[in-house]
């Protein structure tokens, strides 16, 4: 598929690390690791926003991020290892100008070797019961963690770890052990020892680090190595990172929502791959016989021999199941009733609309006569190899239309948890609440500020808007917002600030970086920090955010999070500011819609309990130390449950003043699909209007949609 280029602001990538077993036969290609290196850093000299100078600064931060990346938790490496690792510290800008993997080598050989003894110190630990009344202590950071000296004390390391598991399983068991003897009353005695539980809790945890090592051993020399080149991408920013070609596939698919497959999710299920569910309308779906609960146990395209997937990783299968549309692929499943069946399946499209922009009527007691309209978009996304697909910005048209149909008094656009994505995108939603005018400014490293525009003078809603945002808006999310804002136009909503990242990056193809070489390629891509945006009003939003106009508490109010938590983010900057204005609808007397806003949450019970959750929750992050004591364990735990049960309910009761509706359309539309389909969508639709009114949040955005209105 010929490559192409496009920007990304911030988009989710899902992909399952460990695809398949690592041997010490393994072959491992210097060659090719050499090429990609290579390649990725040509891309990185030439066309990175902020190039970096390879010295022995770098090494320092290279040698320290890696280390934390692939033991963090320090489960495998010990203070002996660390001694030996410690003569490359200075010495990684060398190599990695070089082009050459000595510090890598050594830190894999280790890694492994401190993998396969604690293979062995976990089942001999989980062999014996554990003391539970002794006074001991396990720390769950490993950030406040020494390594352990040498291998004597990391097996006392393991012990702890083991300990604090068992302790966990253990406390599980006895409560529901106790809950069933309350059920059957006391002439019914089945009651199991403290031994026998402790026997039991035990030997889940052995079966959970069983499989957990299983995992581990899937993992191939090439991911180790992926492990390293993305520590030293992100040296130069957190979003420049190398993806192998089957990543690159998989962020192409999140952000299109869709692929040509067969319309079935899975996932792994000891050594079978497991179907979860079917995708309503794709090729499965409309061949029938593929089931949940469907267990794969080979896979064959056409006219080649099968292939067999038992013990194989989830994401392997995925990669011999999917294929080109109109191909044909036979999947052997073993059904729930033990039989084994042949379905053959000819591959589709499939569209994966869980992340499509969706759209409701607001009704509320106190608001008599209005009606709000509201859009979640959970996601930017775009497919950029068609142009005619859907894209998020003529989903939120479409949305927008709908609810003017419906007359709707004023619209809420719900942006929270959006990490962002396209930038195109972003530019033409925006474009929809204002005249014409500036939009984004976009700068690269050398270059003069490009101003991305809206050129359409017509405005497609004119009406009062929010903007509701929380400290997980990134990226596109915190452009719309900043634009909106400084226009006027809206009213942003939300945490103390949004995420904070103001950065641009563009994937290139390695392949293009180096001539000839064709049975190393394909090498993958590279997705890199090649500009920042900046607001109209000249500011940016890097670490800081967009600030909402009226702040709204949350449980991470005290937390520190966003992209200023990350590890070497650009810095903050500003350029000149550019002239705008708007003459749709503007928001006046912030000040009073600010005042009027703080009453009620002062007032308001449940944002007085959040208040008080955020500064529980900023308190626990501090106490990482567990006692390992059963009763001291215990103690610590009601403790803590009883800390936490008065917010338990405080999104999870609904607001009987506030109503939740579906569009007329939307309602015609559900109403002439297929039986299944239908049905699938309707339960989406009750789960989504359900959790709408419980949102305390959304209520307090149509309190301020009313002060608006007056």
């Amino acid at each position: 598929m010929k490559h192409k280029r496009f920007f990304a602001l911030g988009a989710v990538v899902i992909f399952v690390v460990g695809t398949a077993f690592f041997t010490p036969k393994q072959l491992v290609n210097k060659e090719k690791e050499s090429a990609i290196l290579e390649a990725v850093l040509t891309f990185l000299d030439r066309m990175h926003f902020q190039p970096q100078t390879i010295d022995d600064d770098f090494s320092d931060k290279l040698y320290e991020t890696y280390l934390k990346r692939i033991d963090g938790l320090k489960r495998f490496l010990t203070q002996e290892d660390l001694d030996q690792l410690s003569a490359y510290k200075n010495l990684l800008d060398d190599q990695t100008n070089a082009r050459s993997f000595e510090f890598f080598e050594l830190s894999v050989a280790l890694l492994e070797e401190g993998i396969e003894k604690a293979k062995l110190d976990y089942k001999e630990i989980l062999s014996q019961p554990f003391d539970f009344d002794k006074k001991e202590s396990y720390e769950l950071d490993g950030e406040k963690k020494e390594y352990a000296a040498n291998n004597i004390e990391l097996k006392e390391y393991w012990r702890n770890l083991l300990k604090y598991q068992t302790l966990e399983k253990l406390r599980g068991k006895i409560e529901a052990q106790e809950d069933k003897s309350e059920e059957e009353g006391e002439e019914i005695k089945t009651e199991k020892s403290f031994d026998e539980l402790e026997q039991e809790a035990r030997d889940d945890v052995k079966e959970l680090f069983d499989d957990w090592f299983s995992n581990i051993s899937k993992i191939k020399r090439s991911d180790r190595f992926e492990v390293y080149l993305n520590t030293i991408t992100n040296i130069y920013d957190p979003h420049t990172t190398y993806y192998n070609p089957k990543e690159k596939e998989d962020f192409d698919i999140n952000m299109s929502g869709k692929l040509e497959g067969i319309g079935a999710r899975l996932s792994q299920d000891g050594e079978y791959t497991k179907v979860v569910s079917i995708v309503p309308g794709g090729p499965a779906y409309k061949q029938g016989e593929l089931q949940v609960d469907d267990l794969i146990t080979r896979v064959q395209q056409e006219d080649e021999e099968p292939k067999d997937v038992v013990g194989m990783v989830v994401s392997d299968v995925v990669t011999y199941i999917r294929g080109k549309k109109d191909t044909k692929v036979i999947l052997t499943v073993k059904k729930a009733d033990g039989t084994t069946q042949d379905i053959m399946i000819v591959r589709d499209e499939v569209i994966l609309d869980d992340g499509r922009a969706q759209s409701f009527i607001l009704d509320h007691e106190q608001i008599p006569g209005k009606k709000i309209g509201y859009i979640r978009l959970p996601r930017f996304y775009a497919d950029f190899d068609n142009k005619d697909r859907h894209s998020c910005a003529t989903d939120i048209e479409n949305e927008v239309s709908k609810l003017k149909e419906e007359n709707v008094d004023g619209i809420v656009l719900d942006l929270r948890n959006n990490g962002g994505g396209s930038l195109a995108d972003v530019v033409r939603m925006t474009g929809l609440f204002i005249e014409d005018g500036p939009i984004v400014q976009v700068k690269g490293r050398s270059s003069s500020p490009y101003v991305f525009e809206d050129q359409d003078e017509s405005v497609h809603y004119k009406g009062p808007l929010v903007v509701m945002v929380n400290s997980f808006s990134a990226s596109a999310s915190e452009i719309l917002a900043a634009a909106l804002q400084d226009y006027k136009r809206a009213v942003i909503v939300g945490s103390a600030s949004t995420y904070g990242k103001a950065t641009v990056q563009r994937f290139y193809n390695l392949d293009k970086a180096i001539r000839g070489n064709a049975d190393l390629k394909p090498l993958g891509d590279v997705k890199l920090t090649t500009q920042k945006f900046y607001r109209i009003s000249g500011g940016s939003n890097q670490l800081q955010g967009v600030k909402p106009d009226i702040v709204l508490p949350d449980n991470y109010q005290f937390i520190d999070i966003g992209e200023k938590e990350n590890d070497y983010p650009l810095t903050w900057s500003s350029i000149d500011k550019l002239d705008f204005h708007n003459d749709v609808y503007t928001v006046d007397q912030l000040a009073a819609l600010q005042m009027n806003s703080q009453k009620r949450i002062s007032a308001h019970k449940s944002f007085n309990l959040i208040n008080e959750n955020a500064k529980r929750l900023e308190n626990m992050r501090e106490e990482s130390i567990y006692p390992l004591d059963y009763d001291s364990y215990i103690s610590k735990i009601n403790q803590q449950d009883d800390e936490a049960e008065k917010f338990k309910e405080i999104m999870d009761t609904s607001i009987e003043s506030l109503s939740v509706s579906t569009l007329k359309k939307d309602e015609l539309l559900m109403s002439s699909l297929l039986d299944e389909e239908k049905e699938n969508k309707m339960d989406k639709n009750e789960a989504m209007t359900e959790s709408l009114s419980k949102d305390i949040y959304l209520e307090e955005v149509m309190f301020i949609m009313k002060d608006m209105m007056k």
